[in-house]
């Protein structure tokens, strides 16, 4: 775990902020951003859904509840966090699985959900890993699902609000512009890459993305580095 204790940056920047990234999110209005990206994937009740990079599992508790018959699964590298997240799944008892694992190394087989989501965890990536992710989410994916993307965009760093240039600020951020975003998907095999809707938060500018895997199976590969090395914990709830 030292190994991945490095190839990841906590969902609140540091260790010790964790205990306010849940508060801070909800004050800044990211509960109703998930929403609308959840609005925006037509879920139906037999759906497997993966939420990758999923934090203290906020969108993964919010999907059980607002539909109870789907399968849930968040995937975090951050013990801490996921930790956190089975809190919440029994307070609200509702039944999620949490692993532990990379986003760039899903320990899932192909074609296993029917809809991936990720909430404002893309820009969190190193440039060299934002493909990567893409390609894997393009594995899991079955055939006609779709990813559901939610991030920051630029120009952030350079806004007049202060509180958007801090959070932009981080050098991860400067690769993720809108169409750079877009690109990779596409690059991943991804059909039909497109930002689905824009808000203005506190935070900055954020973006709704959508994609979609083709409607059948074939044999595109994405080159998508080494894996890290690095154990996956699986828990249920």
């Amino acid at each position: 775990m030292s190994h991945a204790r490095h190839a990841y940056l906590p969902a609140a920047g540091r260790d010790v902020f964790l205990p306010l990234y849940d508060p801070l999110t909800k004050l800044l209005g990211a509960d109703r951003a998930r929403r609308k990206l959840f609005d925006q994937a037509s879920v139906q009740p037999d759906h497997e859904i993966l939420d990758i990079g999923c934090g203290t599992g906020t969108l993964a508790v919010a999907i059980k509840r607002w539909l109870p018959s789907v399968n849930v699964v968040g995937l975090d590298p951050d013990p801490r966090a996921l930790a956190r997240g089975e809190r919440k799944a029994m307070a609200a008892a509702v039944s999620i699985r949490f692993d532990q694992g990379f986003a760039n190394a899903l320990p899932y087989a192909d074609a296993s959900f029917d809809r991936v989501f990720s909430s404002l965890m893309f820009h969190h990536l190193p440039h060299n890993a934002k493909l990567a992710t893409l390609g894997e989410v393009r594995r899991v994916l079955k055939p006609g699902g779709s990813l559901h993307l939610l991030d920051f965009v630029e120009p952030g760093r350079h806004s007049l609000n202060p509180l958007a240039r801090w959070l932009h600020a981080s050098e991860r951020m400067e690769s993720n512009t809108q169409e750079r975003i877009l690109g990779w998907m596409g690059e991943a095999g991804l059909l039909d890459p497109h930002p689905v809707a824009f808000d203005e938060r506190l935070f900055g500018r954020i973006v709704y993305y959508r994609a979609s895997a083709p409607a059948q199976r074939d044999s595109v590969s994405v080159t998508t580095g080494s894996r890290p090395d690095c154990s996956t914990r699986t828990k249920s709830r």
